[in-house]
Parts: structure tokens; C-alpha cells; sequence
């Protein structure tokens, strides 16, 4: 399976194949990424417009290095696996479009994935079958979703952000502090030389329903933008007494606070899940899944429990098409197909 993923500012294509070991039923034969950060970095985070171009200009490049790398010519592939949604409706016509017209070429099936499907695909991908039910927390720039995988392509959700995303909280307390884009890994590397305690910063919790999903009980939901505001109202208040800017350790201890109060809100939720509904397993997937405090607060925590964790590897963490491309396998083994009117869809629910 050829995946393709353009949702937001990585163009990706990869290949993975099938095998005969029920332990690891797929294999990643290539994984390419051509990453725009550069390109949005001094617009301090991404540019939908800027994005949709370069990934015009990098598509062909991209999958025919997927196909170089996995060592296989294009009449050698079973289907096309794309990301029609949820993402920037630009970046996904991209790949969409490309996906489209390659399968219509070589008169291949067509398999459309949603992209949180694939970030959960991915434990699957390198771990094999996990114990099931599972919690499975999504958590990225643009999603912070929890849910109960209760059958292999089976997604329950329990639970999800009410205004900004983990990972755009990251971002966007960087950029408060100068510290540049994508602000999550700066963070994280800063935080491992700061105080986590230095700064009292507070932990949403929700327990009343989401008006707009009221289905959904709310203990299970989450919210960073009260935590992005005392970050903000914390800068404000050390300017407004003449303490600024601040010495490299008062941003690592702010980074560290910041950082742990995230992470807290984000097992808590998971381990919550996980106890609730009698899960036999927990997932970490999506590109805050690289943080290394949630990955290690997450292992040792699923020790303490007695709960297995599971967490990609950093290249299948962040945006990639290899999870795109494992999520059509899933997808068409249970006999999912796309005709020539699949569109992009920019809300794409789960």
C-alpha cells in the first residue's frame, strides 16, 4: 500500500506491506517526509497558502523517493492509501488530488483514511496487535482526542479538547517566550533543565458536558487555553515589574512548569479512560507523543498500574504516511473503497 498524507505542512509518502506474522502483520518498506518547518518558521507557525504550494512542488519527488526507497516500481503497488481529512482543506486537495489521479492511472483502488486513524494505526504499526480494549490518547498540534479502540479500525471517543490543542498550547507559549516554531521541541528541551515547580500554574479539569457533544460526559475532556492565559499573565505581571527579559533559568523553570502541568492533564485523562472502561492496554500516539516527559511519565505510570503503554517511535510520531498507508491496509481489508468523487474534508469526525 502507497500512503500519501498532506494534512497540514509535511508531505509524506511510504510503503507498507503485508505479512504473514499474525505478531507484526505490516512492515514499513519506506517512510519519506519533506518537512516545511523552515518555510513557516518565521511566520511563527504555519501558513495555509505557503503550505498548499509546497506540497505541489514536492509531491512527485516525495513518492517517487517512497518508491525508490522501499525498492519497488509503481506497477508493483496494490493501492493507494490518502489522508482525505481532517487538516488544511489546501494541503489535503493536494494529496488527494495527486492520490486520485495516480489511482485512476494505474487503475488502483482507492482507500481514503482519516488521519487520527492513522496516528492510532501507528502503535499497531510498531507494536503489532495490542491488547484490547484500549485507551488511545491522540494528541498533536491540532488534535488532543481520547479514545477506546474496542476492535482492530474500531474507535470510540471518549474524550477531547474544548478550545486549543496540546500541541498548539506548546507552540503558542513559545512564541510568547521568543523561543521560535514549532515550539514543541524547544520546550521540551528546555523544560529538562528547569524547575517544574517554580511557577504555580493552573490544571483544568472539566466534569460538566460539552454543549456541543453532549453525549460526551466532559470528565474526560480537556482545555489548555486558561493554561496558555497564566502563562501569558505571568510574563505580563514579571514586564510590568521591570523583570524582563528573564535569565535562561526562569524560562526553563516556566518551561518545565508549563510542561508539567500538560503532561499531568494529559495521563490523567488517559488513566481515567483506562480504568473506566477496563482497558486491557494505553496508547500515546500524534507528534506530542515525541515530548520525553510524556513518554516517560507514561511508561512509568503503565508500570505502577500494572497497565501495558504503548508509543511509536519518533518517526511514526509525528505527521507521516506510513501510518496513512497502515491505516488503508486496515481499511481495505474490511473492503473500504473511494470512487472518483472523494473530496478533502477539513472536519473530518472520527
Amino acid at each position: 500500500m502507497l500512503g500519501i498524507e498532506t494534512s497540514c505542512d509535511e508531505t509524506a509518502a511510504a510503503v507498507v506491506e503485508e505479512t504473514a506474522d499474525a505478531g507484526r502483520p505490516w512492515i514499513v518498506r519506506s517512510n519519506v517526509v519533506a518537512s516545511q518547518a523552515d518555510i513557516h518558521r518565521e511566520w511563527g507557525g504555519v501558513v495555509p497558502e505557503l503550505a498548499s504550494r509546497q506540497h505541489v512542488r514536492d509531491i512527485c519527488g516525495v513518492v517517487e523517493r517512497a518508491l525508490e526507497q522501499a525498492s519497488l516500481r509503481l506497477d508493483e503497488i496494490d493501492g493507494v492509501a490518502v489522508t482525505e481529512g481532517p487538516g488544511l482543506v489546501g494541503s489535503l486537495l493536494v494529496g488527494v488530488s495527486f492520490a486520485k489521479s495516480l489511482a485512476a492511472a494505474r487503475k488502483l483502488p482507492l482507500v481514503p483514511v482519516h488521519h487520527l486513524a492513522g496516528h492510532i494505526e501507528s502503535l499497531f504499526l510498531q507494536n503489532g496487535p495490542l491488547a484490547l480494549p484500549s485507551a488511545v490518547l491522540v494528541v498533536s498540534g491540532g488534535h488532543t482526542s481520547l479514545y477506546l479502540v474496542t476492535a482492530p479500525g474500531a474507535y470510540r471517543l471518549l474524550g477531547r479538547t474544548r478550545d486549543d490543542a496540546a500541541g498548539e498550547a506548546y507552540d503558542k507559549v513559545a512564541k510568547l517566550l521568543g523561543l521560535g516554531y514549532p515550539g514543541g521541541p524547544v520546550v521540551d528541551r528546555l523544560a529538562r533543565q528547569g524547575n517544574d515547580r517554580a511557577i504555580d500554574l493552573p490544571l483544568t479539569r472539566i466534569t460538566h458536558a460539552d454543549r456541543n457533544a453532549p453525549q460526551l460526559p466532559g470528565r474526560l475532556d480537556f482545555s489548555y487555553s486558561g493554561l496558555k492565559t497564566a502563562v501569558l499573565r505571568h510574563v505580563e505581571s514579571r514586564k510590568a515589574a521591570g523583570a524582563w527579559p528573564p535569565s535562561d533559568q526562569e524560562v526553563a523553570d516556566l518551561c518545565a512548569s508549563f510542561q508539567r502541568v500538560v503532561v499531568e492533564s494529559l495521563l490523567d485523562r488517559l488513566f481515567a479512560a483506562a480504568g473506566q472502561y477496563g482497558a486491557a492496554s494505553a496508547g500515546i500516539a500524534g507528534g506530542v507523543s515525541a515530548n520525553s516527559r510524556l513518554r516517560a511519565d507514561a511508561l512509568a505510570t503503565g508500570e505502577k498500574v500494572g497497565l501495558p503503554v504503548y508509543i511509536p517511535s519518533l518517526a511514526l510520531s509525528t505527521d507521516n504516511a506510513a501510518m496513512i498507508a497502515a491505516a488503508g491496509l486496515r481499511r481495505f481489508a474490511a473492503g473500504v473503497r473511494a470512487g472518483a468523487d472523494l473530496n478533502a474534508d477539513a472536519s473530518l469526525t472520527l
